[in-house]
């Protein structure tokens, strides 16, 4: 796809590439040495003794153990050895290590996406890929959702400060073009904008040859948004006692492929084999597309009370609910709020994942988490039993950093 370009806006554009400071986020868990750029029924088992009692045991347990806690097979007195992320080629810890000395050299970074000072408003941008799930969309032939999947990763990543979408751009690249199904794959990244309510600007098609094999091809994209100055979702004001709503996943997203494909491989099962007690194929739950949040979003902010938002992609639970919270607050989440998604057993029990590798890997059936008042999480779980929506309550904030899980 043609790169397109709009004479009225080349000063702005001169204006943001002359000026813009880098912002960098945290590294895409499906690939290795890829750095991000910033980019069912209402169920509540949270009754206030008991909340109480949780948050003693969570802030203790916190200030005992160094913030984060899971009960892993190992633990619980499993001593077989599971696959891993690191086994699957994926350093979560190398990642971490590269942000930190990313943020020495480009100060301010860390959010999920980038802000831009434009008159009394923000700019808010994000990029990304979709890592190696392509690998199974070249295995399936899967290639009309690939498109949704990375719209999402960019969408959902910049509506946690409260921006609105306004455009997003494409990078398609392949060793020689098929365009029958380079048409599936924009058409993906249409229907993606069309959820998100973002116009598709333009893009880039690269054909190099001997550059990639034959029949693939590689994708990333970059959204901007834009938000009030004095409408950002930052997550300062959120304090021990609010609540963190999940919104839930399709299921495994664009995150974390690299040690799917390895318990895949080890299962010995085939993307055409059923998922066990389900009526889909690996294939196809592996596939669904990610969840686009913004409509639901933008609407819950526009009802007050939102104060944080964390994206769970690549670090999963672990890493990324805590980049929300002031310092010194951790959270709590209990884990039977929700079902857990048939594609993460399966995940689980087919590699022996331990619990903590899959929290600090995979959505869990949680794509999105916001950090609202009491009386805010009220009305939207409301709502929710009321059909409007899926939401859960999965925990509250405390005091002591970190996560806990019970």
């Amino acid at each position: 796809m043609a790169t397109t370009s709009l004479n009225s806006s080349t000063e702005l554009s001169r204006s943001l590439a002359a000026s813009i400071r880098p912002c960098y986020q945290r590294i895409d868990r499906s690939r290795r040495f890829v750095c991000r750029l910033p980019s069912g029924s209402f169920t509540n088992k949270f009754s206030k003794p008991s909340m109480e009692v949780r948050r003693v045991r969570a802030a203790e347990a916190l200030k005992g153990r160094g913030g984060i806690i899971s009960m892993s097979k190992s633990e619980s007195g499993d001593t077989g050895v599971g696959l891993t992320y690191k086994d699957a080629g994926v350093d979560i810890d190398a990642g971490s290590e590269l942000v930190r000395r990313i943020a020495k050299m480009a100060p301010g970074i860390g959010g999920f996406g980038g802000l831009y000072p434009l008159g009394d408003s923000y700019l808010v941008a994000g990029t990304d890929g979709v890592g190696t799930k392509l690998k199974l969309a070249f295995e399936t032939g899967i290639h009309d959702t690939i498109g949704i999947d990375l719209v999402a990763m960019s969408v959902n990543d910049i509506v946690t400060s409260g921006a609105k979408p306004l455009f997003f751009l494409d990078y398609f690249a392949t060793s020689r073009l098929d365009v029958d199904l380079a048409e599936k794959v924009i058409k993906g990244i249409v229907d993606g904008c069309q959820q998100s309510e973002c116009a598709l600007l333009g893009g880039e098609t690269a054909e190099m040859p001997d550059f990639y094999a034959d029949g693939e091809y590689d994708l990333s994209g970059f959204a901007v948004g834009i938000v009030n100055k004095d409408s950002v979702i930052d997550g300062k004001s959120i304090v021990a006692g609010d609540v963190l709503i999940g919104l839930p996943s399709s299921g495994v997203h664009s995150n974390g492929f690299s040690l799917v494909r390895r318990v895949l491989a080890h299962s010995g099962l085939s993307l055409k084999d059923k998922l066990p007690g389900e009526g889909v194929t690996l294939g196809e739950a592996l596939m669904a597309p990610t969840v686009i949040y913004v409509k639901q979003v933008l609407d819950l902010i526009s009802k007050g009370g939102v104060k944080g938002i964390a994206h769970v992609t690549g670090g999963g639970f672990t890493d990324n609910i805590p980049r929300v919270f002031p310092k010194g607050l951790g959270a709590v989440i209990d884990m039977d709020s929700w079902e857990i998604p048939a594609v993460f057993k399966w995940i689980q029990e087919a590699g022996r994942v331990e619990d903590g590798e899959m929290r600090r890997t995979f959505n869990m059936g949680i794509g999105m988490v916001l950090v609202v008042t009491p009386e805010a999480s009220y009305r939207i779980l409301e709502e929710a039993a009321n059909g409007a929506y899926k939401a859960y309550r999965i925990g509250e904030v405390v005091n002591g950093e970190g996560v806990s899980y019970s």
